[in-house]
């Protein structure tokens, strides 16, 4: 693990993998939540977590280095459930890609429990683990210069969901109706570090 002072106030922790970051940023809410951490915010992504709005950060980095990343939490209980079309027009080429006929990705994908590792690209975007590595996939060598809205994509170990149109390059295997986010919910955000996630096949479209 590795600390690194970021402004006055934060500090970017790096650790050597995207379960590590997940258990790091389980840790960290834990003890804001139990009040023996004061930071306003706590940030992770796919193998780093940042801390922004430390009164001491140099004291949290020598106490965060000299012990290791401790193990996951148990997962909460409740599972959001994304009801999915396996109707994406990369399908097959993702069926190809892993060696199986494309209803054999949607039963494989619907199979998976999901976990978002963290938030980014775009308002409610979450990056959702859960697939074994064999199921990675390459991003599209051309991206799209406009993905529709509720697109269920795949790109390296990742799924994810598009909350709205945008450019892309991941491999769209399917389609919620499902709101990720949404100003007038609060949250705004259907989706949050550490949701549990599950895809529900609906048919095709």
């Amino acid at each position: 693990m590795r600390a690194l002072p970021v402004g006055d106030s934060a500090l970017l922790v790096e650790v050597s993998s995207g379960e590590e970051a997940q258990s790091l940023h389980a840790e960290l809410l834990r003890r804001r939540a139990e009040g023996s951490l004061t930071v306003a915010e706590i940030v992770p992504a796919a193998r780093t977590v940042l801390l922004d709005g430390l009164a001491d950060p140099a004291r949290l980095a020598s106490e965060l280095t000299a012990s290791a990343v401790p193990p996951s939490p148990p997962r909460a209980c409740d599972v959001v459930e994304l009801p999915v079309r396996y109707d994406g027009p990369d399908l097959p080429d993702v069926a190809a890609h892993w060696g199986v006929a494309p209803h054999e990705v949607a039963r494989i994908h619907a199979a998976t429990e999901f976990t978002v590792a963290f938030c980014g690209f775009a308002p409610g975007f979450g990056y959702l683990t859960g697939l074994p590595q064999e199921y990675d996939v390459p991003r599209r060598a051309t991206p799209r210069t406009a993905v529709p809205p509720g697109s269920v994509a795949l790109a390296g170990p990742y799924t994810g969901v598009y909350p709205r149109s945008s450019p892309g390059g991941w491999q769209l295997i399917g389609t919620t109706d499902t709101v990720l986010w949404d100003h007038a919910r609060v949250p705004a955000a259907l989706l949050s570090p550490g949701t549990r996630v599950r895809f529900v096949a609906v048919g095709a479209a």
